[in-house]
């Protein structure tokens, strides 16, 4: 038992006392202090030992578990889980650009493979060429290739895929092979795929807020046309199918101008976090109520919306990364529609 090894709690610190207990497991293991498969102290003995609540200890365990770093055996306590090198999946990680709702799929996704994989990620910002460059120096160096295709053409504009793309992911073995957050049905072969229905999902989520929206006289689209990191074009198809089917004046604006005309009834959805941040400026300028005088809904979930209270329609991020695991830890190759939300909050 790694009775020796020492839980160091700072109770000075900020970190919570949980994520202390957890962290001086990860640091004693990476150190060669606690051995894989070695018995740990069990939450009373830590507990008491430590002079912390059962229920702070009882959660960095429930963690450690989540994250595969512990077992426990019935009647026998918990132990370091005994990973054999050798079953280590390795995984190459391809994302498009390094945006806040990337990263979380990207969290979820390691935190859900916990001991059981290493996974190495890269990052092409939209760019064919990077995309491919990364593939085939990669090509055959990994267990499973995770890749999320989004590009920009010539036009600056959101493309799926060039045939020179598709041409290089055909060379990744399909079994080998995950795409997430968009697919290509053209691809060949037996392949998992966790994506969003980009024209689809802003359709039903707007639906799913119909009853707020006609609260407000002109709904407005900001959707950048061209950008460094271009969204789908689906988006546009989807929010005007929406507007017509529903009877709805709309319009459809590439970036929040300064000194906009901002009109009492509008209601904004908004993409990117900058188009976001001008308009409630903007609003609190004007002296205008958000919610009220002008709604607000943003496309992608954060942390800072939530804190903020803004409205969003948005991808499962959680779920997207938590689905990707799965699928590789089982070996799985199922097409997924990614759950997609609408969560009201202060500013519709």
């Amino acid at each position: 038992m790694a009775e020796t090894f020492e839980i160091n709690i700072n109770e000075h610190s900020r970190v919570p006392k949980y994520k202390q207990i957890v962290d001086s497991i990860l640091n004693g293991i990476d150190g060669g202090e606690i051995k894989i498969g070695e018995k740990i102290p069990s939450i009373n003995e830590l507990s008491e030992s430590c002079f912390l609540s059962r229920d702070t200890v009882e959660k960095a365990y429930k963690e450690l578990r989540k994250r595969q770093i512990i077992e426990s055996v019935k009647g026998k306590g918990y132990y370091i889980s005994r990973i054999n090198k050798n079953d280590i999946i390795n995984i190459f990680f391809l994302i498009n650009k390094p945006s806040t709702y990337k990263m979380m799929i990207y969290n979820y996704f390691v935190n859900a493979i916990g001991t059981k994989g290493n996974v190495e990620m890269y990052i092409y910002h939209c760019d064919e060429t990077l995309f491919i460059n990364s593939l085939k120096k990669n090509l055959g160096g990994f267990d499973y290739y995770v890749i999320m295709p989004h590009f920009r053409d010539e036009q600056s504009k959101h493309t799926s895929s060039t045939q020179e793309v598709l041409d290089m992911i055909e060379k990744i073995p399909k079994n080998k092979l995950l795409i997430l957050d968009n697919t290509k049905p053209n691809i060949s072969g037996d392949y998992g795929s966790i994506f969003q229905d980009f024209e689809h999902d802003i359709y039903d989520a707007l639906k799913e807020g119909l009853d707020k929206i006609k609260k407000y006289e002109k709904i407005i689209l900001v959707y950048p046309d061209k950008s460094i990191h271009p969204y789908p074009f689906r988006i546009v198809r989807g929010f005007e199918k929406f507007c017509k089917d529903f009877k709805l004046d709309y319009e459809i604006l590439d970036e929040i101008y300064p000194d906009m005309e901002l009109q009492d009834k509008d209601i904004f959805i908004t993409i990117r976090e900058r188009d976001l941040v001008n308009l409630v400026k903007q609003i609190r300028q004007k002296n205008l109520q958000l919610g009220k005088d002008i709604g607000i809904i943003s496309y992608n979930e954060t942390p800072l919306k939530e804190l903020l209270g803004i409205t969003v329609i948005t991808t499962d991020f959680k779920a997207m990364g938590e689905s990707a695991a799965y699928m590789i830890l089982k070996n799985k190759k199922e097409s997924v529609n990614n759950v997609f939300k609408f969560i009201q909050r202060d500013s519709l």
